[in-house]
């Protein structure tokens, strides 16, 4: 059965309820995501994703000896971190959520887990914040990600970029944490390689006009453009006001751009290349079948991640008896890491029978999850190249 048919949505705002025996306890789990602004088209999917693997724990019968879950739904917005914080408040003290997951943008992430998530010992568990501050938030043990720290893929990408031969890059990086962050990275790890940043420069999202700031960094005279932004948002207008003025024929992207909206521009964007979390593991595969027979499109940015976030949630429940904040903090890196048996995408009901039966489990899940010393995803990327209107992966570092 599909999630569109399993479960009765009441908005953005609402609660997405699980089938439920009549007799079962409730637990609550919010998710907060930018269901509106610069990533609107990609966080649905996630938010399907993450829903589906507790929906997979739910329905099994094997949670708690037969609790069932309830999902609670707030909008981050991606970019404000007032609406977010609010957003967090609510499930936190009205619906009374276990655990979040998200949120997605890194802004946002680290205002919810200061403002909310560690003030009321909350786990959060986000899918796709990847700003390296968020390695040494003060969280209190109570934050982690399945994403992997921009950091990485700073240098990962840099490493690509020489390895074509390309010497000399401009920058343009949207003006929040993530655009900093990795802007920062990668050119940490380029310059090193060889290569020279010979322009940066931040952009606003939101605007209706970007040939002054393509017209700056055409005037660089750097032989690519890197665009570290949003497929929804300023980065993709950089990318459109490039091919309008012709100032640029290829770019260069990470995460926030990898998106269908991105090869609806109007321009050729083929040859153009950048990098986005994600393995070819067996359980990378399997996450597709499953996702597949649940009525969800598994195929695309962030949707491994949001699935384990989820799972890791359910685990982290059962592993410690208890829907008790404070024990699911406790025990998402338990269920993480070895040692125990090793848990693939669509067998969470495995899962949660050894963790009942006093055994451990080591959850591989969609995207090879493994926790670091602070609670968040080594990571692995691939490399990405656009041919014609499709993302193609060209390896996987």
């Amino acid at each position: 059965m599909s999630v569109g048919k399993a479960v009765a949505v009441c908005g953005l705002a609402g609660a997405v309820l699980l089938p439920a025996a009549a007799s079962a306890a409730e637990i609550k789990i919010g998710i907060i995501m930018g269901f509106t602004g610069p990533i609107e088209s990609l966080t649905p999917a996630m938010a399907d994703s993450a829903e589906l693997a507790l929906k997979e724990a739910s329905d099994s019968g094997l949670l708690l000896g037969g609790d069932t879950i309830t999902i609670v739904r707030g909008d981050s917005t991606c970019v404000d971190a007032a609406a977010a914080t609010a957003a967090a408040e609510r499930l936190v003290t009205s619906d009374n959520v276990s655990a979040i997951v998200g949120p997605d943008c890194s802004g946002v992430t680290i205002a919810v887990t200061n403002n909310v998530g560690v003030p009321n010992g909350v786990p959060i568990v986000s899918s796709s914040a990847t700003s390296p501050a968020l390695s040494t938030i003060e969280d209190n043990g109570f934050f982690f990600r399945t994403a992997p720290s921009d950091a990485r893929q700073g240098q990962i990408l840099a490493e690509i970029v020489k390895e074509r031969g390309i010497d000399t890059v401009a920058i343009t990086f949207t003006n929040n944490d993530y655009g900093k962050g990795l802007a920062e990275s990668f050119t940490a790890a380029f310059e090193p390689l060889g290569g020279t940043v010979v322009f940066e420069a931040p952009h606003e999202d939101g605007k209706a006009d970007y040939s002054a700031e393509v017209g700056a960094l055409a005037a660089s005279g750097a032989d690519e453009l890197i665009v570290f932004g949003y497929v929804d948002q300023g980065g993709r207008g950089i990318i459109q006001s490039s091919l309008d003025a012709g100032a640029f024929e290829r770019f260069i992207f990470a995460d926030g751009m990898v998106g269908d909206a991105l090869t609806t521009v109007d321009g050729d964007l083929t040859g153009s290349f950048g990098t986005l979390p994600g393995t070819d593991s067996a359980g990378a595969s399997t996450f597709l079948e499953v996702a597949e027979a649940g009525g969800v499109d598994g195929n695309g940015p962030f949707r491994p991640e949001s699935y384990d976030a989820g799972a890791l949630v359910a685990l982290a429940i059962q592993a410690g008896g208890s829907a008790d904040r404070a024990s699911i903090a406790e025990h998402i890196m338990e269920v993480a890491n070895a040692p125990g048996e090793e848990i693939f995408p669509g067998e969470i009901a495995k899962g949660l029978e050894i963790l009942a039966n006093g055994g451990e489990v080591n959850y591989q899940g969609a995207s090879d999850v493994e926790f670091n010393d602070v609670g968040e995803a080594a990571g692995s990327y691939k490399e990405l190249e656009i041919n014609g209107s499709s993302f193609d992966t060209i390896a996987v570092r």
